[in-house]
């Protein structure tokens, strides 16, 4: 009698243990998704003053970020940055450096959209997508990388006009039973 409630006790706490150790791993990877979004946001349209010349600053602005809303896994939203590299050191959103050769028509590429998760049948029950990034290789192709799984949503929605261009991302996070949601806003430098 006097271990049968211990153990019910035990087993709860132990279940609610896993449940705050889930939510603060996804909170941890949201947070990760967001810097690399919004380091790509702040770097949209950069233009290296060094290699300006007539040919690159014709650029449309327009094609520096483009965000297609409802084309994703759930609706979610894509976003597509283009920018030159800087003088110093550049990553692009899986960590590689930016070099000359991970360029395309002299800009880097980064996009962010969900889909599917890879190697899960269609009829299975998933918890969320994946969540893409998509950079040029050595060879200016581009690749898809996964960033992380059990992204449910991801929007991401111009804020009312200001001196910089904001952008408010979201991501909500499948957690299986519950959902959470990460929103921060980012302020594009280059972009007017």
């Amino acid at each position: 009698m006097l271990v049968g409630p211990l153990l019910k006790v035990s087993g709860e706490m132990l279940v609610k243990q896993v449940q705050l150790e889930q939510s603060q791993l996804a909170a941890a990877q949201a947070n990760r998704a967001l810097e690399l979004i919004g380091r790509a946001i702040r770097m949209a349209g950069y233009i290296n003053v060094r290699t300006l010349d007539v040919k690159k600053s014709k650029t449309p602005k327009q094609a520096l970020l483009e965000i297609q809303k409802g084309v994703g896994l759930n609706r979610s939203d894509t976003i597509f940055i283009k920018h030159e590299i800087s003088d110093g050191i550049d990553f692009d959103c899986i960590g590689n450096t930016l070099t000359k050769d991970r360029t395309k028509n002299h800009l880097a590429h980064q996009g962010f959209f969900l889909e599917r998760q890879a190697g899960v049948l269609k009829a299975a029950r998933i918890h969320g997508g994946s969540l893409m990034c998509q950079s040029l290789d050595r060879q200016g192709r581009l690749q898809n990388t996964t960033l992380m799984n059990g992204v449910h949503y991801l929007a991401i929605e111009g804020v009312a006009p200001s001196p910089q261009k904001l952008f408010k991302v979201t991501i909500q996070m499948d957690l299986g039973k519950s959902t959470s949601e990460f929103t921060r806003t980012f302020a594009s430098r280059n972009l007017h």
